[in-house]
């Protein structure tokens, strides 16, 4: 059994300023996007639709400007709505931090809507520029929630090697290292997935809908979490990337739908049947 180091969250101090690790770690995040994304529109596929590195350092300055923005608001209005509501111009007082992942992502959807129809590009090849470079700043918001001890999984069996007290939940009960779990899966494990998935041209969205399905279904393995409270995001995630398919590709909807079937019947909540159709996997698609 271990215990959580207690890592100080301030990384560096100069005078009156204070540098902290979870900063450090949307700044690292936002390097790989500026390198990933770079490298993405290389690709021949996008070179030819007239991407250019300046298209990415633009995209960068919406996706900065929708993560802080939505990450805040998220955070205000999902996690402590009475609190923001009383007081709401500590919104705006981003140093003591709190930040949503998901507002987070729903920021950068409207960003990258707004870039879309300033550049005149389609709103899913923009999305499918993206989708691959989004796991690598999951990933290090993860390391970032680490650092800061926050975001810990349920109580685990203290045999377990890797069981850790984590003395911020105000206990000494060991507890599974949910952030380190989701920096390995949803992070490293699903952009290697979609950086290999993306290598090729795809019809358009395909890119974007393969990160909604591997989004969903990356949770389903946490044995260490309540897999229902995150059943909300798992299955309607899947089905709107079965859906997206549908509109960009006859053939590609029904085949992630059938594919990830018995995950979404094993995840919905419960009470609801959707239809679904099986059908198989082609090996066109890999």
């Amino acid at each position: 059994m271990l215990v959580h180091p207690q890592f100080d969250p301030v990384a560096l101090s100069l005078g009156p300023v204070q540098i902290h690790w979870y900063g450090l770690t949307y700044l690292a995040a936002f390097g790989l996007f500026l390198l990933l994304a770079s490298r993405r529109v290389a690709l021949p596929h996008y070179a030819s639709a007239g991407w250019t590195r300046r298209d990415v350092e633009d995209m960068l300055f919406y996706g900065v400007v929708g993560v802080i923005v939505g990450g805040r608001l998220g955070y205000a209005f999902f996690y402590k709505p009475a609190e923001y509501l009383a007081h709401p111009l500590d919104i705006l007082m981003v140093w003591k931090g709190g930040m949503s992942f998901h507002g987070g992502l729903l920021g950068v959807l409207v960003a990258m809507a707004v870039f879309a129809r300033g550049k005149a590009r389609p709103f899913w090849q923009v999305m499918d520029v993206v989708a691959p470079c989004v796991p690598t700043g999951y990933a290090a918001g993860r390391i970032g929630n680490f650092i800061n001890g926050e975001l810990w999984g349920r109580a685990a069996d203290p045999s377990l090697p890797w069981a850790m007290v984590f003395p911020q939940s105000g206990s000494t009960v060991p507890r599974h290292p949910s952030q380190i779990y989701q920096f390995l899966l949803e992070g490293l494990l699903l952009f290697v997935l979609l950086w290999w998935y993306a290598r090729r041209e795809r019809p358009t969205g395909q890119v974007a809908a393969a990160y909604a399905v591997g989004y969903g279904v990356m949770p389903v393995s946490y044995t260490h979490l309540d897999v229902y409270k995150r059943q909300a995001l798992i299955w309607p995630a899947m089905m709107a990337a079965s859906a997206l398919c549908s509109s960009s590709n006859t053939r590609a909807g029904p085949v992630m739908t059938g594919f990830f079937r018995p995950v979404i019947l094993a995840t919905q909540p419960s009470g609801l049947r959707l239809p679904l159709r099986m059908a198989r996997w082609p090996s066109a698609y890999i």
